[in-house]
């Protein structure tokens, strides 16, 4: 067995690798479409899950409190998302999509549609719903309390 075979059995290597071509295809596709990662996390967030605080949000997204002021700022500035006090915490804001915000995340769906068709060219339609399985099972397996 020489080191390349080695290195290709190692599941944490590939998925690094894989990783790291996934984020620069997405990055890259996404800004010719003026776009961030984390702008479609947190549209599609709200979409998917209704308003939030910022805390809530930074939870369900993982993107860094610190760095979701930043985000929320840029989402704002370009009318995706409104930001109302909090009825129970005025201290807080209550973070929603808006009709703009929709319609860019729709955009963005259909974007990275093909961005994911190119990822996942080499895989049929199985192959990719298997991959999405196992990788959603991996991942809840490391987020579970305990792990």
């Amino acid at each position: 067995m020489n080191s390349d075979d080695r290195l290709r059995q190692r599941a944490s290597r590939l998925l690094s690798q894989v990783a790291t071509r996934s984020d620069r295809l997405i990055n890259e596709g996404l800004a010719q479409a003026d776009a961030r990662k984390w702008h479609y996390a947190v549209l599609a967030s709200l979409q998917d899950f209704g308003p939030a605080s910022q805390a809530a949000l930074s939870k369900r997204t993982g993107i860094y409190r610190s760095d979701m002021v930043g985000v929320l700022n840029e989402l704002a500035q370009r009318q995706l998302v409104e930001r109302a006090p909090d009825p129970d915490d005025q201290r807080r804001n209550v973070i929603t999509i808006s009709p703009v915000g929709r319609r860019q995340l729709r955009r963005l769906d259909g974007v990275l549609d093909v961005l994911h068709d190119e990822l996942l060219a080499p895989l049929d339609a199985a192959e990719r719903d298997q991959l999405v399985r196992l990788l959603t099972r991996l991942l809840d397996h490391h987020d579970s309390p305990g792990s």
